[in-house]
């Protein structure tokens, strides 16, 4: 693999945009920073808060048959829906998961934004999607996907960073080097460390990606504003938009 592989965006997706974006972007300190008319073709509506360099992205269908809902169908709606990575070559990447017996489910080719997603049954868990425009090397520059202006509504006011992604899998370490066999980053045991964003694999019953990982400014406060919206907190974990939000310092 040539280049580097960073995190770029984690999609969840929910019945309906709100109140999940108001309540993320109340208890974490986030604003909307675009919502992307693109999506519609695939009956979907967003909205992409972004937390630092990474954006997360929540997708809600409004009509029948779309693939969310299909995966809200089947899963309840627990679980994240795709993890989607920067890198130099999708078309490298492409190349390489279908070596691995991944399928290529949709390929999103608007110049100068190029996007491959994998098929989620054959990447197993979630997700994954490559993409690349132009200067995306500057994690920071343009990225049509989250509007021209996006990176003027990143705020560290209250959250400083996405440090995490967590799956789960009855073979945490199998996940994790099929993963790292796919993305191009070897893992480390049940670790796959993008530099930006470290994806980490525990055991569980079910295949998901289940929980995300945020550095806070004031983890206290941060999960009293969750209590406050109605969310159940345990630990430093509370749950939103079908996955655990973690809160560290």
């Amino acid at each position: 693999m040539t280049g580097t592989t960073r995190m770029r965006q984690v999609c969840l997706v929910a019945p309906r945009l709100e109140p999940v974006v108001g309540h993320i972007a109340a208890i974490m300190g986030l604003t909307v920073c675009h919502r992307d008319p693109n999506v519609a073709r695939y009956g979907l509506e967003n909205a992409l808060l972004p937390v630092d360099d990474i954006l997360l992205e929540v997708v809600a269908p409004f009509r029948e048959g779309t693939s969310a809902g299909r995966f809200i169908d089947k899963t309840g709606g627990r679980g994240g829906y795709m993890a989607i990575l920067s890198c130099a070559d999708p078309r490298e990447r492409q190349k390489n998961a279908e070596a691995l017996g991944v399928r290529t489910s949709h390929v999103i080719d608007r110049p100068p934004y190029l996007g491959v997603q994998l098929h989620p049954r054959d990447c197993r868990a979630a997700f994954i999607e490559f993409n690349h425009t132009a200067n995306s090397g500057n994690m920071r520059g343009p990225y049509p996907p989250a509007g021209p202006d996006w990176h003027k509504a990143i705020r560290d006011d209250v959250t400083l960073a996405l440090t995490g992604v967590t799956l789960t899998s009855p073979d945490p370490q199998g996940l994790s080097s099929h993963w790292g066999r796919i993305i191009g980053v070897p893992a480390a045991g049940t670790e796959v460390d993008l530099g930006n964003c470290r994806i980490n694999v525990v055991e569980g019953e079910s295949e998901i990606m289940s929980g995300l990982t945020f550095r806070v400014r004031d983890p206290a406060a941060v999960l009293r504003a969750a209590q406050t919206r109605g969310h159940a907190v345990t630990a430093d974990t509370f749950v939103l938009g079908g996955v655990d939000f973690r809160i560290t310092a």
